[in-house]
């Protein structure tokens, strides 16, 4: 049974969430736990009030307000903030916080049952705890890196694995403590870092290698580009097609359509000294049509195919456009909905990211800051 999406807001609806600003993974944990029905308040900049936001996708479903944490005063609207919800992330260096009076001790003094969520890239300790550092640096110090690519050189996949797999952690250990603090009462910090989670992403490889199944030589193995029925081929017009054939049935589908299965040199798909010859033969093969004809022809052939389309092809695909995958957001952008979903409490549509600062007086007022104390503060430049 389902329930009307306009009718819910969300299986988290209830759950209240600050987040003290930043950019990278600690948005994307507020943009999931926002698209869940948290209600999340962001705080920026006073100098920043009245801009739109720079990252209208990971802004989404937000409250925006304004306050300068590097003043005192503006450290004071936090706390009475932090005492009114369930938790509060942040992205800063380790010792940031505690140096603005926003620590995990100054928080959760005022409430206990608090659940702090820090994101950082190589967590609060240890020897590279205070370097600077990004997405790639996070994950070629795990193992991530190296692993992919191609033979010759490793590749960076995007800031998929550091920054948006850390923001992913930093929503899911959120999510762990604040049930946990709604049974006990006890609040706790959550410490989410980016190595640690692309360590964690790499669970599945690391069987593989405590088994004898992979090779550390990047680009010979069957999930790496190594294998040629796991891989990217070019067409005939310069666009590309993916084949992940991950099992016999699909494997004799791709033979089937290609052609091919009557040919030696596919006799056996995961004989790797073939794999060359496979290769190089499926390489000529698929040069011979466009992308988009070869997607009419393995159409309904169950041989793991798809085209690789780019970011404007992918929303206008048939089966993204079923599955409501994007939608248009303001001004006829497009945005990845709310994923995943759920049955009894569907996930609304995004509400677009707020101008900057457009909710400080009304979030300060709920918290029981008077008109009055507000007007003082943005006279000093503390709120805008």
């Amino acid at each position: 049974m389902t329930t009307d999406p306009a009718a819910s807001r969300g299986p988290l609806t209830g759950v209240r969430i600050l987040e003290l600003g930043g950019i990278g993974p600690t948005p994307f944990a507020g943009m999931l736990l926002g698209d869940m029905g948290a209600e999340v308040i962001r705080i920026d900049r006073p100098g920043e009030a009245g801009q739109d936001s720079p990252f209208p996708v990971l802004h989404r479903n937000r409250r925006s307000i304004t306050i300068d944490l590097k003043d005192p005063r503006g450290a004071g609207l936090v706390l009475d903030l932090a005492g009114g919800v369930d938790a509060v992330i942040e992205g800063f260096r380790p010792g940031v916080a505690e140096r603005l009076g926003l620590g995990p001790n100054d928080l959760l003094a005022r409430n206990p049952a608090l659940v702090y969520g820090r994101m950082t890239g190589w967590g609060q300790d240890g020897p590279l705890a205070l370097e600077p550092g990004h997405d790639i640096n996070f994950i070629a110090l795990t193992g991530v890196l190296e692993a992919i690519g191609t033979r010759e050189e490793p590749l960076p996949p995007l800031n998929l694995v550091g920054d948006m797999g850390g923001g992913m952690f930093l929503a899911l250990g959120v999510l762990g403590a604040v049930v946990d603090a709604r049974t006990s009462g006890r609040g706790q910090v959550v410490d989410a870092a980016m190595a640690d989670g692309s360590a964690t992403m790499m669970a599945m490889v690391h069987d593989f290698w405590n088994s004898g199944r992979w090779n550390v030589e990047r680009g010979t193995n069957g999930i790496d580009g190594g294998s040629p029925c796991y891989g990217v081929y070019r067409c005939a017009d310069d666009r590309h097609v993916a084949l992940g054939i991950g099992d016999e049935r699909s494997y004799v589908a791709l033979l089937d359509v290609l052609g091919l299965a009557g040919d030696p040199t596919f006799a056996d798909r995961q004989d790797s000294a073939a794999w060359p010859r496979m290769r190089k033969s499926l390489a000529a093969v698929f040069t011979q049509r466009e992308r988009d004809a070869w997607e009419q022809v393995f159409a309904g052939r169950g041989a793991s195919f798809s085209p690789v389309l780019d970011l404007v092809e992918a929303p206008h695909h048939p089966h993204n456009q079923a599955r409501r995958t994007f939608l248009v957001g303001p001004g006829g952008t497009i945005e990845p909905a709310p994923t995943p979903r759920f049955s009894a409490t569907p996930l609304p549509r995004p509400v677009a990211a707020p101008v900057v600062g457009a909710d400080t007086d009304t979030v300060l007022v709920a918290a029981g800051v008077a008109s009055e104390r507000i007007d003082e503060l943005r006279a000093a430049g503390v709120v805008a």
